[in-house]
């Protein structure tokens, strides 16, 4: 998963696409880059970090122009090399830099047809490239000495007849304008902002609607699937739908756990759905005992993101909620740190217990979700060594039990937890008193009912069905050996010496 935005505005936007950065920072804290064009000069800054370590006044003053685009970036496909980060340039046609969230499933085919038929060399295992370049060897076969709109349209329909998987994008083409594209799933979001300038129309694209929030732009819309959006250089929007086929199918998991509470996606308020996540729970749980026979006596959210679950559940359930962990924020996500040993060691210094709130009660903890299981059975160990009686468990979301391969950068499947076997295993497992699960149909309802326009969300992460219609056993076996932990630390190893991505400073 990855973050990424593009702005054109009435002046300098370099400032302004750190600040929609840094709200975008929990989709991606492995690298930050940015894109700029000012005239015939395209500056470019990228490298490994959190965005404030990442822009430092010297490189904000050399990332001028009226139009520029971010990125934030999890290393779902590919490495986490520095090389990687994105955005990514390329000079022929006119100039392009492409920032991508998502995954194409059929990226090795056509990293051969880009350098058999087409001569173009990828020098990275970033997906990210591969998209670039196909849009522009598309581009470039168009034969025009500067590209109108119409001729943008007809390259991106071209891509989406070649890409497969989950795509959102945003490009800068010198000279001509901010151009956004969503693959014709809708699996990841991309979200459309307006402003009034001094001089012009400003415009934004977005991952989520928080980018538009803090930057005072008003909501145009969600770019829908298979669409392009073109923003000229003097703030001129223009969009068609460029891909046949196509269907809303957003990613349930961005409104379990990827995305921030206080955005928007598809239409959806991703805190009100959270709302209803506990609110599911709780009638799950009244299912079990009837007539309120429960003894839970404290409700206590593991932070962050399950802390607007728990809320209506301990509301519904008629008992306490209270806050039991104090989370160290400067610690990042422990589900995608490589090595078992290195999340245990993460969990004890991400999470501390308030012994108060634990002392002889039977607490129920509520998680957003459930992967490797490691962070849980630690907790719930937290409990125990903090008093707790008896500690139950309940999940927003249902069992995890198949790889995404949608740009989430989950384990490989034998590391995931739901290995142990059926729910009751897997409490065994994490050491609960008891385990419950959120049911897909109640999750996708939680969702759903935010706009009833969405028929169907993309679950393969619970129900291992691949709305692209391309994954099969091979797919998942080589996915699950990129993705394992020995692969990860190997080629960690090997990246261990190589050196920042320069700066790029060109005239075109």
């Amino acid at each position: 998963m990855c973050g990424i935005v593009g702005i054109v505005g009435a002046g300098n936007v370099n400032q302004e696409l750190y600040d929609a950065l840094t709200v975008l920072q929990h989709r991606g804290q492995d690298a930050a880059g940015m894109v700029t064009i000012e005239g015939e000069k395209i500056a470019l800054r990228k490298a490994n970090g959190l965005v404030r370590d990442v822009f430092q006044q010297r490189h904000m003053l050399r990332l001028q122009g009226h139009y520029g685009i971010g990125h934030v970036r999890y290393p779902t496909a590919g490495s986490a090399s520095s090389a990687e980060a994105q955005p990514m340039y390329v000079n022929s046609p006119y100039g392009i830099a492409l920032a991508h969230n998502g995954n194409l499933t059929n990226a090795d085919t056509l990293k051969i047809d880009l350098f058999r038929e087409e001569l173009r060399h990828i020098n990275t295992e970033s997906d990210s490239e591969v998209l670039l370049n196909v849009f522009a060897h598309e581009l470039r076969a168009l034969g025009k000495y500067q590209p109108s709109h119409e001729d943008v349209f007809e390259a991106v329909a071209q891509v989406h007849k070649r890409c497969r998987g989950a795509y959102a994008a945003v490009a800068l083409i010198l000279g001509s304008g901010l151009l956004g594209i969503r693959d014709p799933l809708g699996i990841r979001p991309l979200v459309i902002g307006h402003r009034k300038g001094a001089t012009q129309d400003e415009y934004i694209l977005a991952s989520e609607s928080v980018a538009l929030d803090v930057l005072g732009f008003d909501i145009v819309g969600d770019v829908a699937p298979g669409e392009a959006v073109f923003i000229t250089l003097d703030g001129q929007l223009h969009r068609k739908v460029c891909a046949e086929n196509t269907r809303l199918t957003p990613c349930i998991f961005e409104h379990v756990y990827l995305a921030r509470p206080d955005s928007i996606m598809d239409g959806v308020s991703v805190y009100k759905a959270r709302l209803r996540m506990g609110e599911y729970l709780a009638d799950r749980i009244l299912e079990m005992y009837p007539n309120g026979e429960h003894d839970i006596d404290v409700v206590i959210p593991i932070p962050e993101t399950s802390r607007t679950c728990a809320m209506p559940l301990a509301h519904k359930l008629d008992v306490k909620f209270r806050e039991g962990f104090v989370k160290n924020r400067y610690i990042p996500r422990t589900f995608i740190m490589p090595g078992q040993q290195e999340r245990r060691k993460s969990v004890r210094q991400k999470f501390n217990a308030i012994p108060l709130e634990f002392k002889d009660k039977n607490v129920l903890l509520v998680d957003d979700s459930i992967v490797r299981g490691t962070t849980i059975s630690r907790i719930v160990q937290m409990a125990r060594d903090a008093g707790a009686r008896r500690v139950y468990v309940a999940s927003a979301a249902p069992i995890v039990r198949y790889p995404n391969v949608y740009g989430i950068d989950l384990p490989a499947e034998e590391e995931f937890v739901a290995q142990a076997g059926d729910q009751e295993a897997i409490c065994e497992a994490i050491g609960a008193d008891w385990l419950l699960y959120q049911r897909l149909d109640d999750l996708v309802l939680a969702a759903q009912e935010g706009n009833p326009g969405i028929e169907a969300f993309e679950c393969s992460v619970f129900d291992g069905n691949y709305v692209t219609g391309d994954i099969d056993a091979g797919y998942l076996e080589r996915l699950s050996l990129h993705r394992n932990d020995e692969s990860k630390k190997r080629r960690a190893a090997e990246q261990s010496w190589e050196p920042s991505v320069p700066e790029l400073h060109n005239h075109a």
